[in-house]
């Protein structure tokens, strides 16, 4: 069963600072919708207000209509999976991933169906029986992950579900947990603050910073078209810079830009736009240069403007030092409006 999730004009204080800040919130049934942001931006206190864990000061949520107001956290049908696993360690896996169904009075022989069914499915069978200190961080998110579904939630909430782990291992586990949940139905909330793994995972995503939504959209949307500068730092972009307009072209602090067609705050140049060539506007030194397999990320440090990044072919980057001139891809050129 999969639910339909809304947060309603939802705020919360911690003393006087907001933490969440009139929120709205709808997630559809069997839609994964990932929330990324810095630290501190609210993501965790979310998640904790919709398991019914921290309550809102004002505004609502609710479940397929119903308020969980009065509802407590047990009672909510929602599965929820910490950053740290939150395993017993004085238990092996099984009695693990079978907590939640012992505290719904099942049999033995259903929970111990349900648990080598849920160990089969995130790829753990016949492991019931080891020791969750036995296990590598990859495994323990596993067991963690089956211990959220055991009680068939409605809704499943995962607070930055692969950060404990080293990067192949999240880029291998963030592609299985997407086709787990492909294949489940799920209703599925996530929170992050790695833009590669919230791009993987979500059908929609939400970008949140301190406690108010910036931009939605499906990944593809929002990384194409950032709402505003703080967007667009947020996903990783390293190239923003605010700009003038004059006389009906834009300023930046790395030379015109074009005309003015629309409001202009800011501006975006996407580092694959940056063309490092003979007869460029932009000249720069090359500060470091970062090899990426199939291209080079290029640090250039500009007189007067910010430092840029540029990617170039991975088999012919320029050496650290040598002085070079770039010319930007009008196409890599976005224009912020704040």
């Amino acid at each position: 069963m999969t639910a339909r999730l809304e947060v309603v004009d939802a705020s919360l204080h911690f003393g006087t600072t907001p933490a969440l800040d009139a929120i709205d919130l709808t997630v559809a049934p069997g839609e994964v919708v990932v929330v990324l942001g810095p630290s501190g931006s609210g993501k965790s206190t979310l998640l904790r207000m919709v398991a019914g864990l921290q309550a809102p000061d004002s505004g609502s949520v609710l479940l397929d209509g119903s308020d969980l107001a009065l509802v407590p956290p047990h009672r909510r049908g929602i599965g929820l999976m910490f950053q740290d696993h939150a395993l017993f360690p004085h238990m092996d896996v099984g009695a693990n991933v079978g907590f939640g169904l012992r505290m719904r009075r099942l049999s033995g022989g259903e929970i111990a169906n349900r648990v080598g069914e849920l160990l089969d499915l995130v790829g753990l069978p016949a492991t019931e029986r080891r020791a969750v200190q036995t296990l590598s961080g990859g495994e323990q998110q596993r067991v963690a992950l089956a211990r959220s579904l055991a009680p068939e939630p409605a809704l499943l909430l995962l607070d930055e579900p692969l950060g404990a782990l080293d990067r192949p291992l999240r880029e291998r586990l963030v592609l299985e947990l997407r086709q787990l949940f492909t294949r489940l139905g799920l209703t599925v909330v996530a929170v992050t603050h790695d833009q590669s793994e919230a791009f993987a995972l979500a059908d929609r995503l939400v970008v949140l910073d301190a406690g108010r939504v910036l931009q939605e959209g499906s990944p593809s949307a929002v990384w194409g078209a950032p709402a505003s500068a703080q967007v667009a730092r947020i996903l990783g972009f390293t190239n923003v810079a605010p700009v003038s307009v004059e006389l009906g072209r834009i300023i930046s602090p790395w030379g015109d830009l074009g005309p003015a067609e629309a409001p202009a705050a800011a501006v975006l140049l996407r580092p694959d736009g940056l063309i490092i060539g003979s007869g460029g506007p932009i000249e720069g030194t090359v500060m470091a240069c970062t090899f990426a397999g199939s291209h080079a990320r290029v640090r250039v440090a500009v007189a007067g403007a910010p430092d840029l990044d540029a990617e170039v072919p991975g088999g012919s980057p320029p050496a650290v030092g040598v002085v070079v001139r770039l010319t930007v891809d009008p196409t890599a050129v976005s224009i912020l409006a704040s």
